[in-house]
């Protein structure tokens, strides 16, 4: 029995120092375990190339705690941060061996600050090459850049069909209900197109709507009764069966190069005209546009509703930001365009003043963050923001502005900034300093939207990163 009463004991030891020996286990960076999370689902990678990549991931994060942070900003946490949109915020719509359809939450499920942007989504699709995507059709408006790689996109409207071959830098809309379906038409290269959906049934969601499939992706057809399909398509149930049964790879499937040729080999019907209306509606190439912003550390690309029909009744502007390395763009601020941006590529960060957030009224909360390839972040109209692009790499960012019609652009530094157009007696009385001291602030930089990143020594001429050509 005392043998029995003592056995407990050396257990008991062992299970104090096992939960303390948990307890003394650092945490690990969530930064390092988004990174390891990457380099294991690249599925480009071999295994030497994940090890390497996961190598890179602790290099990083040993920086980071040696500059003193653990990856977390000084200011308002990127976990709590309502304005940032990692990974996990993304969920799955179509995932094959050949290529996925990510989309991202309803902006305004994470925060009702963003309620003014709840019936716009983002998705993003990512496609081997050589690969086919399924025929549908979508209850949303959509309009697609293509970030990287070459398809075919064709679509299918009152008895006419349409193919438009497009690269990067590409915008392309599709009206909502038209049938569509693409190609990577590379050989090499996979495809990434980046999509904003604008629902036109139910508010907020939307659904992509297969006609062409089997079991997967499901046919809308099969949620008829075979007698009404064998009414509608004059054909036997044994044959409907076969044909509504036989799909089962997922919506993005391997093709051959025989079918991508035939596919791909020229575009159908009249170029690039707006077969709904009368103006083209054909591609849009940013990058084929002459820069609205452009000097050594960055360039701006944008189209306007104004001058493109296809983004005016969604009064939408697409823009896309190179951010030389070590450069930044701002601080600036939208008077009434909400801009939701995509990292493509690089890193860097973002701050920006928000009042919401503040704990206290009359004041600001500073809100920032990492930037990577793939990041969402979102800037509501009249909230200043900077963007800075890392020492190492440009920083290339996609941006969608919401309400876009009558936006102005309001620049909170070097030429033309709005401190510079105040009379010397506002400025006086509202920094309570003579004018000539706020000048000496406010038109000491002489350059315009971009400039060189905080501890960036400013470089001559042509040397160090250029912003795309």
């Amino acid at each position: 029995m005392a043998l029995k009463a003592r056995l407990p004991l050396p257990l008991l030891l062992f299970s104090l120092l096992f939960v303390t020996a948990a307890l003394a286990l650092p945490k690990e960076d969530p930064e390092l375990k988004k990174c390891k999370h990457k380099c294991r689902d690249e599925r480009q990678f071999d295994e030497q190339q994940r090890r390497d990549c996961k190598r890179s991931c602790e290099e990083k994060a040993r920086e980071r705690q040696q500059e003193g942070g653990n990856g977390s900003e000084e200011s308002y946490g990127e976990e709590e941060n309502p304005y940032v949109f990692e990974d996990e915020h993304f969920e799955s719509r179509v995932k094959t061996e050949e290529g996925r359809v990510q989309v991202l939450e309803n902006f305004a499920k994470r925060s009702k600050l963003l309620s003014g942007i709840e019936n716009f989504r983002l998705a993003i699709l990512e496609a081997n090459p050589h690969t086919f995507i399924s025929p549908a059709h979508f209850d949303a408006e959509l309009v697609l850049f293509v970030a990287k790689g070459r398809a075919t996109i064709t679509m299918v409207r009152e008895e006419r069909r349409e193919s438009f071959n497009v690269e990067h830098g590409d915008i392309i809309r599709i009206p909502a209900g038209t049938p569509v379906y693409m190609i990577n038409r590379d050989e090499n290269e996979k495809l990434f197109i980046v999509k904003i959906l604008q629902p036109v049934s139910a508010p907020g969601h939307f659904e992509a709507f297969y006609g062409a499939g089997g079991e997967d992706p499901e046919s809308f057809y099969r949620a008829f009764s075979w007698e009404v399909l064998e009414a509608a398509l004059k054909v036997r149930r044994e044959q409907l069966e076969k044909v509504f049964g036989e799909q089962s790879k997922g919506s993005i499937v391997k093709a051959s190069r025989e079918k991508i040729m035939a596919l791909s080999k020229h575009e159908e019907g009249p170029p690039r005209i707006w077969p709904f209306g009368g103006e083209s509606r054909g591609p849009i190439n940013l990058f084929h546009k002459h820069p609205s912003q452009s000097n050594q550390f960055g360039r701006l690309y944008e189209a306007h509703p104004d001058d493109h029909r296809q983004l005016q009744d969604l009064d939408l502007m697409v823009s896309f930001a190179n951010i030389t390395k070590g450069s930044m763009a701002g601080p600036y601020y939208n008077s009434r365009a909400t801009k939701i941006s995509v990292v493509v590529e690089g890193e860097g960060f973002f701050e920006m003043a928000c009042p919401h957030l503040s704990s206290s009224s009359g004041s600001y909360q500073k809100v920032s963050a990492r930037l990577r390839r793939g990041v969402v972040f979102v800037a509501p109209a009249g909230h200043p923001v900077a963007v800075i692009a890392s020492q190492n790499n440009n920083l290339q960012v996609l941006c969608f502005e919401v309400n876009a019609h009558g936006n102005s652009r309001f620049p909170l530094a070097g030429k033309g900034n709005i401190v510079n157009e105040f009379e010397r007696e506002a400025k006086e009385l509202a920094f309570n300093l003579p004018s000539r001291e706020v000048e000496r602030i406010f038109k000491n930089q002489d350059q315009a939207f971009f400039f060189p990143g905080p501890n960036k020594q400013q470089e001559e001429g042509d040397r160090g990163g250029r912003a795309f050509e």
